[in-house]
């Protein structure tokens, strides 16, 4: 078992986004070393069929686990709607924690409140979304908007750009002053918060998985035994399907931004 624990936690999405759920997992279990693996060959997911998605997930879990990784991080909503069911039954021995949009502690926080889900068009597409709106919605009005091409623009880095801004104003900008709270359902959004409370207002609450799925892998780790046993800090590794040094020095400029 001590081989297992001190193994590392692999986490994979499309690309730059789920590095705001690496942040959240290294800031809830700074004692574990993880292996964030961006598809941004691939990305973004959100604008390809659920058999594409489903494919490239499958390829690149077994890749992790079969380099040893203890655990799975699917740091991607719409990866998680598609595949975290499959991966689940084929590696049952392997805990795998996947992310989806906070409408739960979003419809908690603000139980009458306006709401949008900015998500890709696959996960509001998806029934794993319907699902959620009818359990959590409650007395919500719950407003998807779908985000085609934002992710991959954020990819691109420079997010204080005029036309990152033009897009979001077209995304959202009619909702100005007229909702309570923005669901960030897609783990790219969360690096580009502060441009769209700009657009919205400042009184615009947030909600991301990020800190949920967090508490979740702790919660497996320790079911299964599998917690870190050291006491130096973990380490942080970064992989890409696009491997240059470019995108590798993207990745890390990534994890280090405030946002």
């Amino acid at each position: 078992m001590g081989k297992e624990r001190d193994g590392f936690v692999g986490v994979f999405d499309s690309g730059v986004g789920g590095i705001s759920v690496l942040r959240a997992l290294v800031a809830e279990l700074p004692h574990e070393d993880f292996l964030f693996f961006g598809d941004s060959a691939n990305a973004p997911y959100g604008e390809k069929t659920e058999a594409q998605v489903l494919d490239l997930s499958r390829d690149i879990a077994e890749r992790l686990i079969a380099e040893g990784a203890k655990a799975i991080v699917i740091a991607c909503n719409t990866a998680t709607s598609v595949a975290a069911s499959t991966l689940r039954s084929a590696h049952p021995d392997v805990p795998i924690v996947g992310i989806e949009p906070a409408l739960k502690p979003a419809a908690r926080a603000l139980p009458h409140g306006t709401i949008l889900v900015m998500a890709t068009e696959v996960t509001l597409r998806l029934e794993k979304y319907h699902e959620l709106v009818r359990t959590w919605g409650g007395e919500c009005e719950v407003v998807p908007v779908p985000c085609p091409g934002l992710a991959a623009r954020i990819e691109l880095g420079d997010l204080d750009a005029p036309d990152l801004r033009e897009m979001l104003e077209g995304y959202v900008g009619s909702y100005a002053g007229k909702v309570d709270g923005v669901v960030l359902g897609c783990t790219h959004y969360p690096f580009v918060r502060r441009h769209i409370a700009e657009v919205l207002g400042a009184d615009v609450r947030f909600f991301d998985g990020g800190a949920g799925t967090a508490r979740q892998l702790r919660a497996r780790l320790a079911d299964a035994g599998l917690l870190a046993g050291r006491d130096r800090p973990g380490r942080v590794e970064f992989a890409s399907s696009l491997d240059t040094p470019e995108e590798l020095a993207l990745y890390e400029r990534f994890f280090s931004l405030s946002c």
